[in-house]
């Protein structure tokens, strides 16, 4: 089953929500100069105050509008009777919330998973997902489904690459076995899945790739030398993908890298996050909400929540003393020794 919704994210006490409620601000800046006028006031040092915030509001509104454009180009048409949908990992967590999401509407989704989605293990329940059970992490056996998808649903035309695994340990503890596998399930499979369905997408010239990757790919973190140095991999290949499309001239595939914090799902079961003001921990269904969003949208972008990190990246031009003062503040080095595994 779906998470649950509680806690709501951005919690009330957090920085995401004060960060979310500021927006309002020159709104109201706005209200109350208007109003002071409604009511017969005089133009005032306040109100100048208050249109020129709202005025350089707007002008940076603008301006982003700009920069998202020349970023990401112009969306494209998504028509959802035409749409096929594949996630991976799509058995539980984030992925689950997608493929119900999209079910719901009557859409065709194709889940790849080594965890039934049924009870019954494979095939299709009332609502459109069909479920493979398929280790992505093995290129032969996503080959060989790739058939059965397009036989039962038809191409896929927007590829959610979400599968990842865990091990929680050490670089000199992980064993090799558990170290390979990482790689396959949480990197290599991302180029299985595009090397088998994205040249149906390409002749079709429109579609969307997301790859969910994570902010510790930018951050690294203790006892996740794998899984980061995977994560980091995927932000790599993500943006190596989008040059390989513009550059072929497919303006119409939209890619969208999707680099969460800490989700509330049993992937990290038992991490508790630092500070639940600075880095409050992320429902799935609030991120798979904006990943829904920007896909119905046909847009290109980056997802990043919560708010720090949207951030990050940043980090890595300050000094490396304060960067690692602010890795010890933040806790994120030890937030592992709590992780439960399996």
């Amino acid at each position: 089953m779906p998470p649950s919704r509680r806690p709501t994210y951005p919690p009330f006490l957090s920085i995401d929500f004060l960060a979310r409620e500021s927006r309002q601000l020159p709104f109201l800046a706005l209200s109350l100069s208007l109003s002071r006028l409604a009511l017969g006031y005089t133009w005032s040092p306040l109100d100048t105050t208050c249109s020129t915030i709202f005025l350089f509001s707007l002008l940076l509104y603008f301006l982003w509008c700009i920069d998202q454009r020349i970023a990401w180009g112009s969306p494209r048409k998504v028509d959802w009777e035409e749409e096929v949908v594949l996630i991976t990992g799509g058995s539980s967590g984030l992925g689950r919330v997608i493929a119900d999401t999209y079910a719901m509407r009557g859409v065709g989704v194709a889940v790849l998973d080594v965890q039934p989605f049924y009870e019954s293990g494979q095939g299709e329940k009332e609502g459109g997902v069909r479920f493979y059970e398929v280790d992505v992490g093995d290129e032969a056996a996503v080959r060989e489904v790739r058939a059965r998808v397009e036989k039962d649903l038809g191409p896929p035309t927007v590829l959610i690459n979400n599968a990842g695994i865990v091990n929680g340990k050490t670089l000199l503890e992980v064993e090799s076995k558990a170290l390979e596998k990482n790689f396959r399930v949480n990197l290599l499979s991302h180029f299985y899945i595009l090397r088998a369905f994205l040249p149906g997408v390409i002749e079709r010239n429109s579609g969307t790739v997301v790859t969910v990757a994570s902010v510790l790919g930018d951050l690294g973190a203790s006892q996740l030398s794998d899984y980061t140095a995977a994560k980091a991999g995927l932000i790599a290949m993500h943006t190596s993908l989008r040059s390989e499309l513009a550059d072929a001239g497919h303006d119409q595939i939209k890619t969208i890298l999707v680099k969460p914090g800490q989700l509330s799902t049993p992937l990290f079961k038992g991490v508790q996050t630092p500070s639940s003001f600075m880095g409050p921990v992320v429902e799935p269904i609030d991120l798979a909400q904006a990943i829904v969003a920007k896909i119905d949208a046909g847009q290109s972008g980056v997802i990043a929540l919560p708010l720090y990190a949207d951030c990050i990246e940043w980090l890595s031009v300050l000094p490396y003393g304060t960067q690692k003062v602010m890795r010890w503040l933040s806790g994120v080095d030890r937030a592992m020794r709590t992780f439960k595994s399996g």
